[in-house]
């Protein structure tokens, strides 16, 4: 019985407009929610009204009981028929979870875009981790995704490192300290800046030696940057050249397009963007302009993008997004603004706060940063170490290959868990920890799961309508609602909403563990039927945890 298809059915006939459950917060508060305030201004009445009277007129086969809570109307499920109901749902759906919401649908994301003056760092991989998860939630929902990398390959910082270089191209490792080393001689020589300056007039000119020297250096640095994100599982569709925007004219389209806006000005020989009148840019600039161009007509980063957004607005068939540091904010209402100018939809933004260490904010032109790779490879020695001390026999491939997954597993875990707007502190005592809110935890729970399967032999037929106790109504209800949490994260592109319901699923596993005794249980249908219980909850927490990005090991 599809029990949430049963109380919108039930609902219909006594409300006019679209039915919206929600999943209450808890278990106990019931195992779906109506939100009656939204029935408020129909019938004229208080939502917390509206939901007793509800309360008493309802009734729906399945349903054990409706009750009144302030605004919301809760419905509890009978347990014996979800029991069955969800778990042969589990077991019969290998893409249970998805509500294939995007079948037929494209989704096209852009992430990433470490500027290519050296490896990645731990701050700016929270990007590339928000953006993968992202990619994977929308096409576990059924979505075509296309992963798009904007190669910011002419600025100031690539013209640095090929007057740095000296006319060579440098190892992918040298180009970070070659970036740092020339930013302090720009400190104590501010006239190295004019020929940071010819040198990109040099490019925009066409000239085709400039044009070599800097596609070199970058494509040096993109290399080494996308074989340490192919290493942590992030992949991509497409890369994108700002350069080719440099030289295939279409900037020269969108000046055309704002200027027939009648908002584009030239002031001291600059274009410039008027963004007067738009809220959100008037309270953070005092001059709420976009500048365009330099005084001698050569083209700024924003044009550039303006291009290319608008060539991604055509390239999207369905969602258009994009994923941006909290500090870029001002600078996407810029974009959006201008874009709308030109008749153009503008992306979906997720915008992502920092990662924080012990030392604080990272920089790269400063230098104090902890490289991805660095960050990586010590996650890999630390969960080693953690695994040692629990299994000092373990070696080669084995120790190796779980090592890996636990170590990367922590680092997307604790980055992801944290909503985007907030900042992540991290923290490896609680990271790599087996308790608590951490991937190894989940990760053990489904390599306990796994041990308990290996171990049970030929079994009777179930009986799930024997699932009564309360920590498997409890695990068998958080089953149950995995396909809402992972509608709710695809609406709102949050993957930590997977990433809580990962660790209260190994959470409700681990109270079921505890309590309910499986190859032991009082007879064979009731062995069979938990059996069928822990398959289901592998089957999910594999599933939740492949969204994430995180491998789910056999055994820990």
């Amino acid at each position: 019985m599809d029990f949430r298809e049963a109380i919108v059915s039930a609902l219909k006939k006594e409300v006019s407009g679209d039915i919206v459950l929600e999943v209450p917060p808890s278990p106990e508060l019931g195992d779906y929610a109506f939100p009656c305030f939204l029935l408020a201004k129909e019938r004229k009445k208080p939502p917390v009204q509206i939901a007793q009277e509800l309360s008493r007129s309802l009734r729906i086969k399945g349903v054990t009981k409706i009750v009144a809570a302030g605004p919301y109307l809760n419905f509890f499920v009978d347990k014996s028929s979800l029991a069955s109901d969800v778990v042969v749902k589990v077991l019969k759906d290998r893409n249970y979870g998805s509500n294939a919401s995007g079948k037929g649908k494209h989704a096209l994301i852009e992430h990433t875009s470490i500027n290519p003056n050296a490896s990645p760092h731990v701050g700016r991989a929270r990007n590339a981790i928000l953006g993968d998860a992202v990619t994977r939630l929308l096409r576990f929902e059924g979505y075509k995704t296309d992963v798009h990398y904007f190669v910011n390959d002419i600025g100031k910082q690539i013209a640095m490192l090929v007057i740095a270089s000296n006319g060579k191209t440098p190892s992918f490792k040298d180009l970070l300290q070659l970036y740092v080393d020339f930013n302090k001689q720009v400190e104590e020589k501010p006239e190295l800046e004019k020929e940071v300056f010819a040198l990109l007039k040099r490019l925009e000119d066409g000239d085709a030696k400039v044009r070599k020297q800097f596609r070199d250096i970058v494509d040096a640095c993109i290399k080494g940057q996308t074989a340490i994100l192919n290493d942590f599982g992030i992949a991509y569709d497409s890369f994108d050249y700002e350069s080719d925007y440099l030289f295939n004219k279409s900037t020269e389209a969108v000046l055309a397009a704002l200027d027939a806006s009648g908002k584009l000005k030239t002031e001291d020989g600059q274009k410039v963007l008027d963004l007067s009148g738009i809220p959100e840019i008037e309270s953070g600039m005092k001059n709420p302009v976009l500048v365009l161009t330099r005084n001698d007509g050569t083209s700024l980063y924003p044009l550039r993008d303006l291009a290319y957004s608008k060539d991604k607005s055509a390239w999207a068939k369905g969602r258009n997004i994009i994923v941006l540091g909290e500090d870029q904010k001002l600078y996407f209402h810029q974009l959006a603004a201008a874009l709308k100018m030109m008749g153009v939809q503008p992306p979906e933004s997720v915008h992502y706060s920092f990662v924080l260490l012990a030392e604080g904010k990272m920089s790269t032109r400063k230098g104090t940063v902890v490289l991805l790779e660095e960050f990586m490879r010590e996650a890999v020695d630390k969960a080693k170490m953690e695994i040692l001390k629990r299994n000092p026999e373990m070696r080669g491939p084995e120790l190796a290959g779980l090592s890996k997954a636990i170590g990367f597993g922590a680092i997307k875990y604790t980055i992801l868990k944290v909503s985007a707007e907030k900042n992540v502190t991290f923290d490896w005592a609680q990271a790599l920890s087996f308790e608590g809110d951490s991937a190894p935890y989940v990760q053990y729970a489904h390599a306990r799961i796994n041990s308990i399967l290996e171990k049970a032999g030929k079994l009777a037929k179930p009986d799930h309508a024997l699932l009564t106790h309360a920590a498997e109504s409890n695990l068998i209800s958080m089953l149950g609602r995995f396909p809402e949490i992972v509608a709710q994260a695809a609406a709102q592109l949050a993957p930590h909403v997977l990433v809580a319901y990962a660790r209260d699923l190994a959470q409700a596993f681990t109270a079921f563990y505890h309590e309910c005794p499986v190859l032991a249980a009082e007879n064979q249908a009731l062995v069979a039927a938990r059996i069928d219980l822990c398959k289901s909850a592998k089957q999910v927490l594999k599933t939740n945890l492949n969204l994430l990005g995180i491998d789910a090991p056999e055994s820990m």
